[in-house]
């Protein structure tokens, strides 16, 4: 028999199909059930190291998480990361397979229903229920043939289906209604429900349309769930982050940091753990807007280093970043942004398009070349010891990571080597990043170091101290923080939803 099923779709993208299936998952897990998430595809530049050192999408390592249960590439296999507006990397079962581009993808599809089924029923014999997640909308009719992802998984797992929409960018009802309405017959029959998602206002007003709403669809509203900002990974765009920090109260005495939103940003996550402090003020600084002043800038990584930075060159962000080093601004590149300040990028496979070098920002004595393997690995490590600026506030800091990257990154001259780290499952150390002479330009390859919690709080005192404003005390626990969360929205949910009703469309 195996696991019950239930599949979340949506009326469109970003509707908040992965919040309300993270929220399903928690509540699973509260009542007792073993439970895990599954998503067929996914296209996003957010990504996760599951422990095998597999890469799969970032939704479903949280809704994992919010299962209680160790993130597997079964969960999601296939992922889709964009290169350029018409390629992407793709990912089978937590490894590159290749570059394709969108038609390729498409004719290539057909292919893949072999691979999607295999996993889905190998983690269906390990658990009660399956979440399973859609993508998009279901009634994109020119991509219907060879669906992997929306009907066509919901017919591979016979999964019974509820409906999303989002109230807050308006035609919720037109959306739901126009969705079933183009669904062939047997589609229709498999929704269940619907659900209106990030509601605002007084409900009252609202009533009279979902009884219309019913009425037109055959189907019954499942819930009306208010707009809040607990906080849960985002899939892969950084705008409901980017709102939720604007409702952070911060004090007054406040250092700024600044991230640099690059056209391919991946891993924006990586970020959460700093805008936790009291005396952070996290803000986003927008393609061709400038930098202006901060205490740092952080520039993360991206799925295309090169292609990115001829973007970065032309918004003038090279040159301010620059100036900002010789005033003694914290500098700091994670993966793609390591590379960027460097002085050189070499492709000489073409791995990210035709340009086979570029010169960097020059402020960290490296040079990079892209490499056609990509380096997917959980780390753990510690700070080197440095005897000038940030360098050295970190000195001896303990940390954990992961490395995603294609390229390789050597010194030009005498080695300033920020870490040293120790991969999964490997015996050998080996020396991660660079730092610049004044100690406060600083590259790493190591995504999510900001998770621990040590290594955190001593990067913001810096800031803190350097800026003579109060500094933090206690660590951030970040893993608690997340599990909090999960819980404060499982309970949204629960008030929001007619669980009754959806423990029955499960099959319960």
């Amino acid at each position: 028999m195996g696991a019950k099923c239930i599949m979340i779709q949506g009326t469109g993208s970003s509707v908040g199909k992965s919040r309300i299936v993270t929220g399903l998952c928690r509540i699973f897990k509260q009542d007792g059930y073993k439970v895990a998430p599954f998503k067929a595809q996914n296209m996003a530049l957010n990504s996760y190291i599951t422990r095998e050192g597999l890469e799969i999408g970032r939704a479903q390592a949280t809704q994992a998480q919010a299962c209680g249960v160790e993130p597997s590439a079964l969960m999601n296999p296939v992922l889709l990361k964009p290169i350029t507006d018409k390629d992407c990397q793709v990912i089978l079962k937590g490894r590159v397979f290749g570059n394709l581009s969108a038609l390729d993808y498409h004719e290539f599809k057909a292919e893949l229903k072999k691979v999607v089924r295999e996993a889905y029923e190998e983690l269906k014999s390990q658990y009660d229920i399956i979440v399973i997640e859609g993508a998009g909308s279901p009634a994109e009719i020119n991509l219907r043939e060879n669906d992997i992802v929306n009907m066509g998984m919901a017919e591979m797992a016979d999964a019974p289906v509820v409906l999303v929409g989002d109230i807050d960018r308006g035609g919720v009802f037109a959306s739901l209604y126009g969705t079933v309405m183009l669904l062939e017959e047997n589609e229709r029959e498999r929704i269940k429900g619907v659900i209106i998602n990030k509601f605002r206002g007084d409900i009252k007003l609202l009533e009279p349309g979902l009884k219309m709403l019913e009425d037109l669809i055959k189907r019954p509203v499942l819930g009306v769930v208010p707009y809040d900002y607990s906080y849960i990974d985002e899939e892969d765009d950084p705008a409901f982050e980017m709102n939720r920090l604007k409702l952070k109260k911060s004090s007054r005495e406040s250092v700024v940091i600044k991230i640099l939103l690059l056209p391919h940003i991946t891993n924006f996550t990586d970020f959460v753990p700093i805008s936790n402090f009291e005396n952070t003020i996290i803000e986003y600084v927008k393609p061709g807007h400038a930098i202006g002043d901060a205490d740092a800038v952080i520039i993360p990584g991206t799925k295309n280093t090169i292609g990115d930075f001829i973007k970065v060159k032309e918004w003038g962000w090279d040159e301010e970043i620059k100036r900002l080093s010789e005033k003694g601004t914290v500098i700091l590149g994670i993966c793609g942004g390591f590379q960027m300040l460097g002085k050189a990028i070499k492709d000489p496979y073409g791995v990210e398009g035709d340009i086979k070098e570029i010169e960097g920002i020059g402020l960290l004595d490296v040079q990079t070349e892209i490499t056609k393997d990509k380096v997917t690995r959980k780390a753990s490590g510690y700070v080197l010891n440095h005897d000038r600026g940030l360098a050295a506030y970190l000195s001896g800091c303990q940390f954990k990571g992961y490395e995603i990257h294609m390229g390789k990154t050597v010194s030009c001259g005498a080695p300033r080597d920020f870490s040293v780290i120790k991969r999964e499952g490997e015996k050998k150390e080996i020396v991660d990043g660079a730092v610049d002479e004044t100690g406060n330009i600083i590259g790493t390859y190591l995504h999510g170091i900001f998770d621990s919690g040590e290594f955190s709080k001593r990067f913001v005192n810096f800031l803190c101290e350097k800026k003579g404003v109060k500094s933090s005390i206690e660590n951030v626990d970040f893993d608690s923080f997340k599990e909090e969360q999960f819980d404060k929205w499982a309970k949204i949910l629960r008030q929001s939803l007619n669980m009754e009703a959806i423990y029955k469309i499960v099959g319960f």
